[in-house]
């Protein structure tokens, strides 16, 4: 029988272990930062009396809640993937090998807001921005430059980029090529979820129905040539530093995916050839618990949807493996060495969730791309938890646990219900035209923001807790004469092309546009003629046009 909050702070329990006097606590909510009411105690009735064994099944068995495989990390421990890009090329490829010497155990890339958004660096737009977030990656030399000296058949990679990823993953494959690796031995992911552009990141190129065309092309393409490739990551991560609960980020992430999966059956392609190079991207939020059921309810409702609605027979089309990197949200420009804290939290959740990579913040990106202390320190995080606490000795430590297996099911019911909901309004890309996803985070991240202003929510150092005359940190600063170096850079390859080519190349991309072929093969081959992402992302404009959304209030 559950105590009230009154009942059971009387016993006043002394810190010698006594029993002390009562006492009285100020009224308080107990929620999820989400906002989901959680209980005091949790026990069978919270599960309708049944046992979790029933519906949550073994470790790397469907519906997979307990985790993708039957051994977890005692098999293999996660990847270690931390996310590095910024200046030109050469400081990249130097940030690449100093965390790969720490131990790093794959490479995940940062592109700049010019490459994000199809513009090259001497775009009026890029004026300012070239190397401010991220790498600045113009042409396929520049790619070349940025894995010079990493053997492409040893590592894998994963590259943060989605308008425009089909000109970096053939830049990519070009880069193999060019190192003698073909397509079929690289391994990695490109993130290319297009839908999340629209409902949260905001950086596309084109309207939403070519967008989705490229999408289809890509995952087509690495179906057939890059077995090893992961075509598509579907990303909640975004949705979730939108301002989005749990729930929201767990319902879009998955209806995105299955969104995709339906445009790629409609290409007529086989579910069991393509599912298991799907691939995701989560959020890993400070609220400890609910993002591992966040995890647990992913894996069973992707595992359910694709074996009875898409038809899916094997058991890797149906296993959602996901990679996690800690809430960028969450880190605080006060007190900055708090988000050590926050991080180490928040990498333990995505363990626990049973996570196939890891990225972990650095303390002082809420200031700045971070030093190289930083990120060596949020790679050391990682390694502490791999080897050090003991948590990745057994499979899914919290199964069976009460409170979490009530979590997932209350998760896996709020997703369903945005399904639906998506349903009736035809459908996720008609969803996203009628603003629904973009409203439904906006007056979530509203909600949250008054919680924070009525001192609901704590966080330290910034509504509670602070500190006056803090020390100012040292952060990362980019060279401004780094622009510069990369506009000679891309002049100078503009210079020395066959420009009759290059014309040619991008004459054939806009034909295929205009039909109904592959676009793949002909941004690979001009990209071959150094044609830069910003010249392709171009000629495709002229073709499908451009996209601007309509503002949500």
């Amino acid at each position: 029988m559950e105590r009230s909050v009154a009942e059971r702070d009387s016993r006043g329990d002394a810190p010698d272990g006594s029993d002390g006097p009562d006492r009285e606590i100020p009224e308080k909510d107990f929620t999820t930062i989400s906002g989901r009411a959680v209980r005091e105690v949790y026990g069978p009735a919270d599960r309708g009396g049944t046992d979790p064994s029933d519906s949550v099944g073994e470790p790397g068995e469907y519906p997979f809640t307990r985790g993708p495989y039957e051994s977890m990390y005692r098999g293999r421990t996660w990847t270690m993937r931390q996310f590095a890009g910024f200046g030109t090329v050469e400081e990249t490829n130097e940030r690449f090998r100093y965390l790969l010497d720490r131990g790093q155990t794959g490479l995940s890339t940062a592109f700049d807001m010019p490459t994000l958004m199809g513009y090259d660096s001497d775009h009026p737009r890029s004026l300012g921005e070239v190397g401010r977030e991220g790498v600045a990656v113009d042409t396929l030399e520049d790619m070349e430059r940025l894995f010079q000296g990493i053997p492409l058949d040893e590592v894998s990679t994963s590259m943060t980029i989605n308008a425009p990823a089909a000109m970096l993953l053939a830049f990519y494959v070009l880069v193999g090529e060019r190192q003698g690796v073909p397509p079929e031995a690289l391994a990695g992911t490109i993130q290319t979820d297009i839908l999340k552009e629209y409902i949260a990141q905001k950086e596309w190129c084109f309207p939403v129905d070519p967008a989705m065309r490229l999408v289809t092309d890509m995952v087509e393409y690495s179906t057939a040539e890059m077995p090893r490739w992961h075509p598509i990551s579907v990303s909640g991560y975004h949705i979730r530093e939108a301002g989005s609960t749990a729930a929201q980020e767990l319902a879009f992430t998955l209806k995105n995916g299955f969104t995709y999966v339906e445009h790629a059956l409609e290409r007529g392609l086989d579910i069991d050839a393509f599912a298991p190079r799907f691939s995701f991207f989560f959020n890993a939020h400070i609220d400890f618990f609910e993002e591992i059921a966040k995890y647990r309810a992913a894996r069973r409702i992707w595992a359910r949807e694709m074996k009875e609605t898409y038809g899916a027979t094997r058991p890797e089309s149906m296993r959602l493996r996901f990679h996690t990197q800690t809430a960028g949200v969450s880190l605080t420009a006060q007190q900055p060495l708090n988000n050590v804290v926050r991080t180490a939290i928040e990498a333990l959740a995505g363990v626990l969730g049973g996570t196939q990579s890891l990225h972990t913040n650095s303390y002082d990106e809420a200031l700045a791309l971070p030093t190289e202390d930083a990120v060596a320190l949020a790679l050391r995080t990682q390694q502490v938890i791999a080897h050090e606490t003991g948590v990745a000795n057994t499979v899914d430590p919290l199964g069976g646990s009460w409170f979490v297996e009530s979590l997932t099911d209350e998760m896996e019911a709020d997703a369903y219900d945005y399904f639906r909901r998506i349903d009736e309004l035809g459908g996720m890309v008609e969803a996203i035209r009628q603003n629904f996803p973009q409203r439904e985070i906006g007056e979530a991240a509203f909600r949250y923001q008054l919680e924070l202003e009525a001192g609901q929510r704590q966080v330290v150092g910034v509504n509670a807790y602070r500190e006056e005359d803090e020390e100012e940190m040292p952060i990362l600063h980019i060279d401004p004469a780094l622009e510069a170096k990369q506009l000679e850079r891309l002049e100078a390859t503009r210079g020395r092309r066959d420009q009759a080519q290059v014309d040619e190349a991008l004459a054939r991309l806009r034909e295929v546009a205009a039909g109904e072929g592959n676009l793949m093969f002909p941004i690979i081959e001009a990209s071959r003629a150094l044609a830069t992402e910003g010249e392709m992302v171009s000629s495709l404009q002229d073709v499908f046009g451009t996209y601007s959304e309509t503002p949500v209030f």
